[in-house]
């Protein structure tokens, strides 16, 4: 039995940019209120799950239901901080982040809306694709400190508090 450490496949992680890529398709796309952008990234089983535990399934009913949301809703921007991306097989990718939102004319991220994204990604025909998005809500039920700890996180990605730094 070797005592080395597992060295990561290097086919494995010349895709995390092209996972990290997609996500930022993704957000990019909700940002600029776009249900179509933003459900041509999913996979034709792919699933959302959204902040409020409302689900979609397949790429037409996520653009019918965000073309729905975006055309009654004035919605935040988002904001994130990629955690982890991780090859669960050399087709099959997770990425983990946190996400604040700005809501439209605001200076700040309302951090009752700070939440964690886990996005399953899976590749097909050669391209990356959306299978799951999960949104969680940042409760941190009775942890009023980790609440805020995150909260100046996501507030340091702010264009006038960010510096040189942006948004991912």
């Amino acid at each position: 039995m070797s005592s080395q450490p597992l060295q990561p496949d290097a086919n494995l992680t010349s895709d995390a940019p092209a996972i990290r890529s997609l996500y930022q398709q993704m957000l990019d796309s909700w940002n600029r209120r776009s249900a179509a952008g933003f459900a041509a990234l999913f996979a034709e089983h792919g699933h959302v799950v959204g902040f409020d535990g409302s689900q979609m399934h397949g790429p037409a009913e996520i653009e019918v239901q965000l073309g729905q949301i975006f055309g009654n809703h004035p919605t935040a921007a988002y904001m994130s901080v990629i955690r982890e991306i991780r090859f669960l097989a050399p087709d099959a990718a997770l990425l983990r982040a946190a996400v604040g939102m700005l809501p439209p004319g605001q200076g700040d991220i309302n951090p009752a809306v700070n939440a964690f994204q886990s996005l399953v990604a899976t590749k097909q025909a050669g391209a990356w694709k959306i299978a799951l998005l999960q949104n969680t809500p940042a409760a941190f039920h009775g942890r009023p400190d980790l609440a805020q700890q995150l909260t100046d996180e996501l507030r340091r990605l702010l264009p006038h508090r960010a510096g040189s730094e942006g948004a991912t």
